[in-house]
């Protein structure tokens, strides 16, 4: 099997692996389960200065990613480690907002090649010639996006085969049917008068199966009614 690979174009590579260094990321990254390769865009640019950034055509405020620059960078990724294989990705915040159901589809894949913007964004041009999927985690703006790779990252790495200790972790939590996931509880019994639910402790599988069902059902209704109107839909015969 291939490993999955990614690749970070950034500004910051030193901001890599950072925390997916660690825990099972970091321990599935040493034992070769996944790779990372942070590069730094600057490598790219063609002046004394690594100019990568330029004024907005049109006028206002702050600078825009140049075209050019990143085009080079991306091309170099294409050129080795199969990175033509791999999806492009843009984080940013007018993305289409990041999904379980795609982040399931990226950790089956080949890995993924990520290009973290700054400043006020990327030359629409680039977007447009390398054909980039631009991914957004939610409806807030970072300073850039190296936090959003880094978290899209974790989503995916943690679903490769091997990196988590058991594969039904995977299954049996928020969004990975529709719902989010149901309340969890462990020992003690009783933490300042509250107890665990006592179907919990009944050995009745069947039961317990039921309630989490329900209790997942009424958390998604109660936060979520987005994902219930959803769920719902898809009931329909």
């Amino acid at each position: 099997m291939t490993m999955w690979r990614a690749t970070v174009l950034t500004l910051y590579p030193e901001m890599f692996p950072g925390p997916l260094g660690i825990s099972l990321a970091g321990k599935g990254l040493a034992n070769g389960l996944w790779s990372l390769e942070a590069r730094q865009i600057r490598d790219h640019a063609t002046d004394k200065h690594g100019t990568v950034d330029d004024t907005p055509a049109g006028g206002g405020p702050g600078m825009v990613m140049k075209a050019d620059v990143l085009a080079r960078a991306l091309d170099a990724v294409s050129a080795d480690n199969e990175g033509s294989l791999r999806p492009r990705l843009l984080m940013s915040a007018r993305g289409k907002p990041l999904t379980q159901a795609r982040v399931r589809e990226l950790a089956a894949g080949p890995g993924a090649v990520i290009l973290c913007g700054r400043f006020e964004g990327v030359d629409e041009r680039l977007i447009e010639a390398r054909g980039l999927e631009e991914v957004c985690l939610g409806d807030f703006v970072l300073s850039g996006g190296e936090m959003a790779a880094l978290t899209l990252l974790d989503a995916c790495v943690r679903l490769i085969p091997g990196v988590m200790g058991k594969e039904a972790s995977g299954v049996e939590e928020s969004f990975s049917d529709g719902l989010l996931e149901y309340p969890q509880y462990t020992r003690p019994a009783v933490f300042e008068g509250r107890p665990i639910p006592d179907i919990l402790t009944s050995g009745d599988h069947a039961k317990v199966a039921a309630w989490r069902r329900a209790e997942a059902e009424r958390l998604t209704r109660e936060r979520r009614p987005d994902l219930w109107a959803a769920f719902l839909a898809r009931k329909k015969p």
